[in-house]
């Protein structure tokens, strides 16, 4: 069995344009004779590897702490692609992913940006997650129509992971969030399993 993390490391990830970095602070330090170290952290729920809920776009969709576990743990596809993801790409990876019977979570690795048509393929198909490696799906400085049609059908979405050294094919996947109630969005640790 193998496992692959697939999370940035947190206080040094990449950030959405606008977004706060993370940072931390020891307050107390067994250098300084207290009796155990401990940190405090400050971060936007959206930092690094972390999921988005409907809440996230949409007033009355739900929060991190409504959307359960399942779209965050199973079977997922990894697909490779760097540009555009089109309606026609969308259709082939969804074919790979049906194909290889892990077509309820979509991963997508490389420099790409899904498209309108593309989130609306991923839409109608019924997966439950879709993930790539931006800190956003959709156009990095227009992202709000992508993840309207994908966060409107309660597709969580899975941003900032790290696939560079992952092939394409069938993974397990955990990837759940931090139960942060009310919250639009929350970190996750995520991780793939291949045996």
């Amino acid at each position: 069995m193998e496992i692959i993390d697939i999370t940035q490391e947190l206080f040094t990830c990449n950030v959405y344009p606008g977004d706060p970095q993370p940072g931390m602070q020891r307050v107390q330090s067994t250098d300084n004779g207290d009796m155990c170290n401990l940190t405090r952290f400050d971060m936007c729920a959206h930092n690094g590897t972390h999921v988005d809920a409907p809440f996230h776009f949409l007033g009355d969709g739900k929060t991190i702490d409504e959307m359960g576990l399942v779209p965050y743990v199973g079977d997922c596809y990894v697909a490779r692609h760097d540009g555009d993801v089109t309606k026609e790409d969308a259709e082939n990876i969804m074919q790979k992913a049906t194909a290889a019977g892990a077509s309820e979570r979509i991963l997508i690795g490389g420099d790409a940006t899904v498209t309108l048509p593309a989130a609306e393929v991923f839409a109608g198909s019924g997966i439950l997650l879709l993930g790539n490696e931006s800190q956003t799906v959709g156009p990095l400085m227009a992202p709000k129509d992508v993840h309207l049609v994908l966060l409107g059908k309660e597709i969580t979405l899975l941003e900032g992971i790290v696939l560079k050294d992952v092939k394409e094919g069938k993974y397990f996947l955990s990837a759940a969030p931090l139960n942060l109630g009310g919250c639009d969005g929350a970190p996750c640790r995520a991780y793939l399993i291949r045996n």
